[in-house]
């Protein structure tokens, strides 16, 4: 690393370092001490290995608190001796070597301490001041001062260690330069080293951690190898915040502090001495760099730190401590950190990583469950980031073990058992959306103290105001992590049935049941009153779940009673005095601990599975009073909710640290951008290392392994990085260029075909350019795309939409079939009518009773999915539209899996190997949307036969739609191309009106939910805001 001199005979010139009156020598039985015994416990010996949450818990680093060492020994071996003479030296240019010209010889020192193994370089004069430093610690030790800490300290340290501290011999004077007095001093100092750290006392004083470059976080397994430590001083500035660089390079800027920088593997952060702060944290990536020239330093003996993130520059005490640093740093993480150095695969931060457990969902019942059972092995952290949270929501149902699965329940509770809960939610612009995160944030606020909640962006100070941070998180130690689609939000829960009504209730004949069941089995010592609440119009509420029966273990009732101060409580208005009430709540909870997989079957009563706000439909209104989530603000008696449809996934390992270190980016990043995060009880995130990643405390059940890759969108606005990623475009577009049989999509959104004036992505001219190229090689080859019958956005459809519904729906037209862009535009100039044997656009949709009326609703498509080949799946939040996939504008995070464990399947009629994980998430996908489940009559095993493309996937697209539109008159709908043709359609009534039992009859062959892509609605009708309207007055991206 440094250019190290051999001590040969022509270098004898050993240095003489300033050796004053400290280098007599020391005899420490003069030092005897009389004042009594000593404990001689090791008060705070700590584990073999230090847990990771000890980084939650770093003090000031002279306080005797302090934990460092493990239980193990420390040894020291000094390796070499390093000589320079000023010939030798940059300041020095002439060659002539003289013996009064000597500079001090340099020891490099290695040090081994249970797992980590470790670097130091110290000159003889820095052996000399610890000497002193300690000389004076072991006096002031002897002082029996009053003071409480002093007395701590006095009693941690044994009477006979006070007494033996080591000698340091006295070293040699000018003119030695003999290699046997080199090797005779450097045995001298490496056993002075070696006995002073057997003493437990000297070890643990800071003088003597300095000295050999350790600190609180260097022995924590989770953080990985230990690299290079020690004190430095950090030159201020130097962020890549947008809209936000320091003026001019003028010295002025500038500020320097003392801080103690940790190298790992791959991050590097610094410490306040003084208070043990973690104060700053750099990330190792693609644009890692050290310069040490002054020109790029713009200081005397710098080091320049570069990374897409920041450039940080430190000041060392001489040129060689420089140049030892920024070698050290290089090496360091060269040897630990490669995987980060570089580009990845798509221009990912992450590269790609084999053999992960991985698994798939489809719906929310199977992976809120999966969420639930993860929240509850956390044993340090929980990173959750959404573009919604409602703290309420139950994760499990139907609700039988009261608010045990409800999400703020859960994460009180890991925040009780000491689990460091972190919470990131999107900002929103509060006149365009009503998802109110300001009530989110202080209802998790309110919980515990250990849980931390940010928002972002910041709209005014960051003038962000069109994008959003749309990922959906979460990771539990991370070592689990969960990426999809569904936010833990209202309305998400859905399961394979995709109900469109749930008015179920305990009734009032119910109750009188359970009543009987509970008093005949010994009625519990409580009382057995339930509660219900009837809002007037006769509709039955469960104001909180609480009040709903649940299922004990042995089948016996346990009723809540109800108290109306339980009840003032619960709305705020009584204070819960803390020994009964509060703790009511968790006694309730300890009863069953199984949940329920059988059903309604084994409930009182037909239980509801959508509580107060989550029973929604929010095209035909939108979420208000969110503050009362358990008041209903749809009438479920009339209107039924719009079921929702959607994919998620859960990764491991090495996987799941990819995602975390993404969460901890932004973390860091928006606790530096925001001034109220400063603060020390928001503290900086560290990424665990990859090398501990294997070790696996939890794993979800029935996983696939695979080969994994995190993927992202992220910006300086997002991330706080210089060059922007947007790797799931890349991915999406590698997928679909490289399928050879299928690619099978569904999306909220398909908004794509690039015309560089408004939309920029390139999946939709990557869909036709590989149809034409199948077309062309006469070769059969089959896209299926899912998306949603209607935008998300509130509006009547029966007038129109209105103008954000409608936006929407033109980018979406245009990309599928309007204008020269468009996807089948473009195959028709190719091969005219023959497009239809190679795309397939549809949507879903579902019918009902509802209070003896026949009703219908869309399927709301909010997946983010794509397979290819049953071989490769990418899953993840971001939509098919520009907001997503350019990077620059919506943040989001996706997973790309490849099969590596494959099963015998079907590909047009021939046998194929097909990959494990993708040809399952298929099936479940297609016979769901087609029937399957109930019917097994329908194969999808073969998806690209001419057989199952035309008699069962497109006769079923066209026979749902015609029997919908016969039934309900419904729309979307073809034959409506204009607004005036709107009323005429809306004026004829439908046979559930006519003859509602021709329509039951007509409704038993429909299958599935899966219906044609009506792509002539509103086609002669201009769709783009109507100048003047406030939707017309932004800017036309936030549509695409």
């Amino acid at each position: 690393m440094l250019g190290q001199s051999e001590p040969t005979s022509s270098t004898l010139q050993l240095v003489a370092s300033d050796m004053t009156d400290i280098m007599e020598k020391l005899d420490t039985r003069e030092l005897d001490l009389e004042d009594g015994e000593y404990d001689t416990t090791d008060s705070n010996a700590p584990a073999e290995r230090l847990s990771f949450s000890a980084v939650y818990h770093t003090v000031g680093f002279k306080e005797p608190t302090a934990k460092v060492f493990l239980s193990s020994p420390i040894t020291a071996k000094i390796l070499e001796v390093e000589r320079f003479t000023s010939a030798q030296d940059r300041f020095n240019h002439t060659t002539q070597r003289s013996v009064n010209k000597s500079m001090p010889a340099v020891y490099k020192i290695e040090l081994k301490h249970g797992e980590f193994t470790w670097l130091v370089k110290k000159k003889e004069k820095h052996f000399m001041d610890l000497h002193r430093e300690l000389r004076t610690y072991k006096t002031f030790m002897r002082l029996p001062l009053p003071s409480r800490s002093h007395t701590v300290k006095r009693q941690t340290a044994t009477r006979s260690e006070v007494r033996e501290m080591p000698n340091l011999p006295r070293g040699g004077g000018d003119e030695l330069g003999r290699e046997e007095q080199v090797s005779s001093r450097r045995k001298q100092l490496e056993d002075y080293l070696n006995n002073l750290l057997k003493m437990q006392m000297y070890r643990n004083y800071h003088a003597t951690m300095e000295f050999i470059d350790v600190s609180q976080l260097s022995f924590i397994h989770d953080l990985g190898p230990k690299g290079l430590e020690g004190m430095v001083l950090k030159r201020s500035g130097g962020h890549r915040i947008p809209g936000m660089n320091c003026c001019g390079r003028s010295k002025m800027c500038y500020r320097w502090s003392k801080r103690w920088l940790v190298v790992k593997d791959s991050f590097l952060l610094y410490m306040k001495p003084d208070s043990g702060a973690i104060s700053f944290v750099m990330l190792v990536d693609k644009e890692f760099n050290i310069k040490m020239d002054s020109k790029d330093t713009e200081t005397k003996h710098g080091v320049r730190i570069d990374s897409l993130s920041r450039s940080l520059v430190l000041k060392c005490s001489s040129y060689r401590h420089a140049r030892w640093w920024g070698q050290a740093i290089e090496g360091f993480v060269q040897k630990h950190g490669s995987a980060f150095l570089t580009d990845h695969r798509f221009g990912s931060f992450a590269r790609q990583e084999e053999n992960i457990p991985a698994k798939w969902y489809v719906n929310g019942k199977t992976y809120m469950e999966d969420v639930a059972d993860a929240l509850e092995e956390a044993k340090e952290e929980i990173f959750i980031t959404d573009w919604w949270l409602s703290p309420e929501i139950f994760l499990k149902r139907p609700v039988v073990e009261g608010n045990r699965w409800r999400l703020d329940c859960i994460l009180k509770r890991k925040a009780q058992q000491g689990v460091r809960i972190f919470v990131m939610l999107y900002k929103e612009v509060e006149l365009a959306l009503g998802i109110n995160s300001g009530y989110s944030k202080r209802t998790l606020l309110h919980l515990h103290p250990n849980i931390k909640v940010m928002r972002h962006p910041d709209h005014v100070s960051s003038a962000v105001y069109l994008w959003a941070h749309h990922e959906k998180i979460i990771v539990i130690d991370q070592s689990v992590a969960f990426v999809g689609g569904i936010d833990l939000a209202y309305g998400r829960w859905d399961d394979r049935e995709h109900r469109l009504t749930d008015v179920g209730s305990v009734t009032r004949s119910h109750l009188e049941q359970a009543e009987a069941a509970s008093s005949s089995v010994a009625a519990p010592a409580n009382g057995s009153g339930a509660v219900s609440h009837n809002n007037g119009k006769g509709i039955f509420t469960v104001t909180d779940s609480v009040d709903q029966p649940k299922l004990k273990g042995q089948g016996r009732m346990k009723r809540t009673r109800f108290s109306i101060r339980r009840h003032l409580q619960k709305h705020g208005l009584a204070q819960p005095d803390s020994d009964s009430d509060s703790d009511k709540e968790t006694e309730e909870r300890s009863g069953s601990v199984r949940s329920l997989h059988t059903g309604v079957g084994e409930l009182f009563g037909n239980t509801r599975f959508w509580h107060g706000k989550d029973y929604c439909n929010f095209v035909h209104k939108d979420w208000i009073q969110l503050d009362k989530p358990f008041d209903d603000f749809i009438d479920r008696h009339t209107t039924p909710r719009m079921p929702w449809h959607d994919i998620a996934s859960v990764v491991h390992g090495k996987a799941a640290r990819d995602v975390a270190r993404h969460f901890i980016q932004r973390w860091n990043f928006t606790k530096l951008v925001k001034p109220k995060y400063r603060s020390l009880s928001y503290p900086c995130l560290l990424p665990k290392s990859h090398t501990t990643a294997g070790e696996q405390r939890y794993q979800v059940p029935n996983c696939t392994h695979a080969k994994v890759q995190i993927l992202r969108s992220a910006s300086d606005w997002s991330a706080g990085i210089k060059y922007h990623e947007e790797s799931i475009h890349n991915a999406y577009v590698h997928a679909i260029e490289n399928s050879q049989h299928f690619v099978y999509i569904e999306n909220q959104f398909f908004i794509s075909c690039a015309d560089n004036r408004h939309v920029f992505n390139k999946i939709g001219d990557t869909i036709a350019e590989r149809i034409i190229r199948a077309y062309r090689e006469g070769k059969r080859y089959r896209v299926y795309v899912v998306t949603p019958l209607l935008p998300g956005f509130e509006g009547d459809i029966n007038t129109g939409g209105g103008s954000a519904i409608q936006a929407v729906m033109h980018f979406n037209y245009r990309t599928m079939n309007r204008g020269d862009h468009s996807i089948i535009s473009q195959l028709r100039r190719e091969m005219g009518d023959q497009w239809i044997n190679y795309i397939s656009i549809a949507g879903l949709r579902t019918h009902a009773e509802l209070e003896g009326k026949l009703v219908t609703e869309l399927i709301y498509v909010h997946s983010k999915m794509l397979i290819a080949d049953d071989n490769t799946v990418i899953i993840g939040s971001a939509n098919i539209n520009d907001r997503s996939m350019l990077g620059k504008r919506d943040s989001e995070v996706a997973v790309i899996v490849e099969d590596s464990e494959t099963v015998t399947a079907v590909m047009d009629g021939q046998e194929y190997q097909a990959g494990k994980y993708a040809l399952q998430l298929r099936l479940e996908c297609f016979k769901t949307i087609l029937g399957a489940h109930t019917d097994p009559s329908i194969d999808v095993s073969d998806p690209i036969s001419d057989h199952f493309y035309k008699e069962v996937w497109m006769a079923t697209c066209a026979r749902n739609a015609t029997i919908y539109q016969k039934v309900f008159r419904c729309l979307p709908s073809s034959d409506v191309r204009n607004i005036l043709e709107l009323e005429g359609y809306l004026t004829k009534s439908g046979l559930d009106k006519e003859d509602p039992a021709r329509a039951h009859e007509e409704l038993k062959k429909i299958r599935g939910f899966l219906v044609q892509f009506p792509l002539q609605f509103l086609c002669e009708q201009n769709l783009l805001p109507p100048i003047g309207s406030k939707e017309a007055m932004v800017p036309m991206e936030v549509w695409t």
